[in-house]
């Protein structure tokens, strides 16, 4: 055997090569893949229930999650929702055992919400928008997974869809793509700056449809929020920087009234498209929030 190596070095140096970026990818895929420790969880959390529905009413769950016929207004999947380059049905995130996530743990929740990961250990496709979900407070994630156990039990199999480029491509963007800590306040902003902040950087997501992405789907947070291609339809996602500025709106208390009332007060636009139900789904959020929101966004430039 070692005389046959000497005799063809350069074949087996790039066997030993292979083989050793074999160990190493395996060994980073099983690192990708690991569950939140129980320490994640924070220590004495009693869950707020009435801030779990503010949370899954920012998020806008029930915009993908919706079920069809009668369950409609249950957040039991079924829908189907166009993505980039594909079509997908969200889950049934309603509390049936079988069926839905009656059967997760509290951990399991926090990290599909932390780390994109199913209980089996699966990457979810991020089409789940946990890359920004990631953001949020672990109390505020099981605050939403307390809200989530009280809904009614829908029973509905969604399947989930592979991904097609692989689960280790899937898990090296995840590492890529993930935010390293949560949100954290930021110092010489206002309590209510920084809630809005939070609710548009987290829960709310808008940085996901808002904010373009480079060759590889990595949103480019160097433009946030500076609007982009469409990620699904034909045209452009608007820019919801310079609004004050650019004079779409007048000030804080104009996006205010166009995000509590939309449609009802002549705000076309922003009760428009996709826009539509994301309007619906803030108009139902407390005032506090509502210009929270309205004072983060007048203050991009």
């Amino acid at each position: 055997m070692h005389r046959h190596m000497t005799k063809h070095p350069i074949l087996w140096s790039l066997v030993s090569a292979l083989l050793l970026f074999m160990l190493i990818t395996a060994g980073l895929y099983a690192k990708l893949s690991e569950p939140l420790p129980p320490s994640a969880l924070p220590k004495g959390h009693a869950p707020d229930i009435a801030n779990g529905k503010i949370l899954y009413t920012a998020g806008g769950c029930i915009s993908c999650h919706r079920g069809i016929g009668p369950d409609v207004d249950k957040p039991a999947g079924g829908r189907k929702l166009k993505v980039p380059g594909d079509t997908l049905i969200p889950p049934n995130i309603t509390p049936d055992r079988d069926t839905g996530i009656g059967n997760w743990t509290p951990l399991q929740f926090l990290t599909a919400m932390k780390r994109g990961l199913a209980p089996d250990g699966a990457h979810y496709i991020p089409a789940f928008p946990y890359t920004s979900y990631a953001w949020m407070t672990a109390s505020d994630i099981l605050d939403l997974f307390a809200y989530l156990q009280t809904l009614p039990a829908v029973r509905n199999k969604v399947e989930r869809k592979p991904f097609r480029l692989g689960r280790f491509a899937l898990a090296f963007w995840q590492w890529l793509a993930l935010p390293r800590g949560e949100f954290r306040p930021v110092p010489g902003k206002s309590a209510q700056w920084n809630r809005g902040a939070y609710l548009v950087l987290g829960p709310g997501h808008c940085g996901e449809c808002h904010t373009p992405r480079n060759a590889i789907m990595l949103l480019n947070r160097a433009r946030w929020l500076a609007g982009g291609p469409h990620p699904v339809e034909k045209g452009s996602v608007p820019s919801l920087r310079g609004l004050i500025r650019r004079k779409r709106f007048k000030d804080a208390e104009d996006i205010y009234n166009a995000l509590k009332y939309g449609e009802a007060l002549g705000y076309e636009d922003i009760s428009s498209g996709g826009m539509g139900e994301v309007q619906e789904n803030i108009s139902k959020l407390p005032d506090a929030d509502i210009r929270a929101i309205a004072t983060y966004l007048a203050s991009l430039e």
